[in-house]
Formats: structure tokens, sequence, C-alpha cells
């Protein structure tokens, strides 16, 4: 990968503070939710591999999406604990590489797999009596195989423009780990041909994705007010109520990021806005589809018993 003119051999991660104290404080919580996060992706990826109940295409994308949260948090969260109790905040620029690279991935994944589980609501509300014919585990499989090598594809193409500027404003990033604002803030010279490409990955990894996920919910409204009892539509409503916060919230979070102009970026509020979608919301996604889930208690039952 070719670098600028500056050479930089590691960066420096700031994190949230340099007060012992809190550093300590911010360990534990970490450790906590990273702990708690691991265990609940866990457990619903072998309640769905174990329980043939819970077989089905809509269970298939949830257990992608666990495995997909508990990779995702792991690519940050032990570097944070790590800056939270060591003395040595530095990572090398091969290891900032890695974890830009897989951020990215991962991010996108996550974008592309959320839409792909918003056309299977739609398909599941819309059509259910074709639902299993028609979302077929090769469809299923295909598209998640397509969100990560769509995904991937596109974190490859920002990882090597991002590393090839030229960091002529030093080695400090001023975050928890290595995001993109950040080390643009630290490259200098003309950033216009790497802007574009900029706004077109977040064009075709973000926004695209959110247009699909928004048409499908403006058919799945569409077959929602075509039932004629209440019951029906509440019940209908209910088995995409999980995808749409959790889609609400990953969502809301990136796109206040990325998409702001640039007189109004924070990054002491990135900070917390992005801990949020990097190592909180892994840990709630289990919680949001799983607690209100009849199936996946049962099948807990079943697996304590």
């Amino acid at each position: 990968m070719e670098r600028g003119n500056h050479t930089v051999t590691e960066f420096i991660l700031v994190g949230f503070t340099t007060d012992p104290v809190m550093q300590l404080v911010l360990f534990v919580v970490f450790l906590g939710v990273y702990s708690l996060t691991v265990v609940a992706n866990a457990t619903l990826i072998v309640l769905i591999c174990n329980d043939s109940r819970l077989h089905t295409p809509m269970y298939f994308f949830i257990g992608n999406l666990s495995f997909l949260d508990l990779w995702y948090s792991s690519v940050y969260t032990p570097k944070i604990l790590m800056t939270c109790i060591s003395e040595d905040k530095s990572i090398s620029f091969a290891g900032c590489v890695c974890q830009f690279f897989f951020s990215a991935g991962l991010a996108y994944t996550e974008c592309y797999l959320l839409a792909a589980m918003a056309y299977d609501r739609y398909m599941a509300i819309s059509k259910p009596l074709r639902y299993a014919q028609a979302m077929s585990i090769k469809l299923c499989a295909f598209l998640v195989a397509s969100s990560y090598l769509g995904a991937f594809i596109n974190s490859s193409i920002i990882t090597k423009r991002t590393f090839a500027l030229d960091f002529c404003s030093g080695n400090v990033i001023d975050d928890f780990f290595c995001d993109l604002l950040p080390l643009v803030k630290l490259a200098c010279g003309r950033k216009d041909g790497y802007q574009a490409i900029l706004y077109f990955l977040l064009a075709s990894n973000v926004i695209t994705p959110t247009v699909l996920i928004l048409a499908s919910y403006l058919f799945i409204i569409g077959a929602i007010l075509r039932i004629r009892s209440t019951q029906g539509r509440l019940k209908a409503f209910s088995t995409c109520s999980s995808h749409l916060v959790s889609v609400t919230l990953y969502y809301g979070s990136i796109l206040y990021i990325y998409s702001r102009p640039r007189s109004s970026y924070s990054l002491d509020t990135d900070k917390i806005v992005s801990t949020f979608y990097t190592v909180v919301f892994p840990m709630l996604n289990p919680m949001i589809y799983s607690l209100r889930n009849k199936d996946v208690k049962e099948a807990l039952n079943k697996l304590i018993k």
C-alpha cells in the first residue's frame, strides 16, 4: 500500500479521557458490555442452529446478524480495553489499516444485511403463503454472501485511498479507533478525488440500502393496510417491529456522523455516537430480536432444561 510523503509507522489513539480513574471506570464498563455482547449473540446463534422451529428465513438472517455483531464488536472493544489500562496508546500503521478495513467492511455489510432483512419482512407480510418458497435457503445465502462481498470490495477501495493520503499533521488520532474522519483530519494536500470516492461509497453503501429499506416498508405498510382485521394488522406489524427498531438505531447513528456538513463536525460528540454503533449496538441487537419473541424464549427454555 502506497503511503504519502510523510512516513507514519504508528498512530496514537487519544481515547476518551486521560484521567486514570475514568479510564479504569471505562475499562469495567466496556468489559461488561463486551462480555454481554459475546454471550448474548453466541447464545442466539446456538439457539437458532439447535432448534428446528427457528430454521426459517427470518432467523437465518438474525443468526447472521448476530455473527456479524460478534465480529464487529471484536474489531473495536479489545483495543479499547487495552487503551484504557495501558500507558501505551499506540497502534501500528498495519494494525490501523486492518482495523479500518474490517471496521468499514463490517459496517457496510450490516447496512446491506438490514436491507435484505427488510425485503424478507416484506415477503413474509405481503405473500405469507409463498413466503417459504420465495425466500429459499439459496436466496437467503446469496443475499448474505452478496452483502459481505459488496461491502468488503468497497472497504478495500476506501482503505487503500485513505492510507495513501499524506499524514502531515501528525499521528495522533483523536478517537478510540482508526476512524475515517479523524484520519482525514490528519491528512493534507488535495483531497478532491478522495472526497468524490468517499461520497460515492457513502451513497452506494449507506444511502442505497436506506432507500431499499424505505421502499420495502412502504410496500409493507400497503400490505398491512389491506388486512381487514385490526388484530391481523397488529400481528403483521409486530413481525417487523424489531427490525424497524434495529434499522432506526443503526442508520440513525451512521447517518448522523457521516452525512452532516463538515462545519458541524464535533469529534467529542462523534466519539459518543461512534461508541453506540460500534460497541453498544451489537449488544442491543440480540435483545431487540429476542425479548419479545416467543419462539426464542421457548428455544432458550428448552436449551436450559
